[in-house]
């Protein structure tokens, strides 16, 4: 059975002190849940983040990784220097890090590879953008995003993969694919799984949908049979918002 997950990506938000007094509002508040939760801060918070939820169900992740192991990679880290603090968990293929990093498909396949070759569970994001939708171009995107870097994997791999929908004009603008787009979605990434792997695959894995999700719209989201979770941006930073949408699922 799929994990359902509702995930916090913070991006470059919140320093250490707002970060340690958002994840002790967190821990308080956290409901007795089945579901997977995830917060994801700044690289230079990780290890602080990891003792504040030492005692918590709450599990701290990374919003990137590099490919490399070690190397004149400057500014970069490893999925060893990820471990070595306790995170299991990276996000890969976020669209702010496609569109401001020049992340390719061929550059994401290396870093999902090395990921689940040092044992680091991959959320990977891909979604289109609003030219792709209203052209009906929307769907070979996706697939094509999905087949270029994940693809390659064989099929005990996919136990470690969380797939993170977002389409690309709903970050952070306000709008919002409707429960019945992110559902029709949803059901084509997971026949199109099915199709290039087998049922299993495809009905095991966990699906989230990313994209102004918030507390007025998350449950109806949540409700529709392909969407496992979400994966939340700005309404993660506030705890109430965030707890309502856990409490959603």
């Amino acid at each position: 059975m799929r994990s359902k997950i509702v995930a916090g990506n913070w991006k470059m938000n919140k320093n250490l002190d707002e970060t340690e007094t958002l994840l002790s509002a967190l821990s308080a508040k956290l409901p007795d849940t089945d579901a997977e939760v995830m917060v994801a801060p700044t690289y230079i918070n990780l290890t602080a983040a990891v003792r504040n939820l030492e005692s918590s169900k709450i599990e701290v992740i990374a919003q990137n990784m590099h490919f490399a192991e070690s190397g004149a990679y400057t500014g970069e880290i490893s999925a060893d220097m990820l471990l070595n603090v306790g995170i299991n968990t990276a996000i890969i293929g976020h669209s702010e890090r496609r569109a401001y990093f020049g992340e390719t498909d061929d550059i994401l396949a290396k870093k999902v590879t090395t990921a689940l070759e040092k044992g680091i569970r991959v959320m990977f994001c891909f979604g289109e953008e609003l030219e792709d939708r209203k052209s009906g171009n929307h769907f070979k995107v996706v697939e094509e995003q999905l087949k270029n870097a994940l693809f390659a994997l064989d099929n005990a791999a996919w136990s470690n993969i969380i797939l993170a929908y977002e389409p690309v004009w709903a970050i952070g603008t306000g709008e919002t694919a409707s429960p019945e787009q992110a559902q029709e979605m949803h059901a084509f990434i997971r026949k199109t799984i099915g199709e290039a792997f087998d049922s299993s695959v495809a009905n095991n894995v966990s699906i989230l949908y990313g994209g102004s999700v918030k507390p007025g719209n998350a449950e109806e989201i949540f409700s529709k049979p392909d969407v496992d979770g979400g994966l939340i941006g700005g309404a993660s930073l506030v705890a109430d918002d965030f707890i309502a949408i856990v409490k959603a699922i």
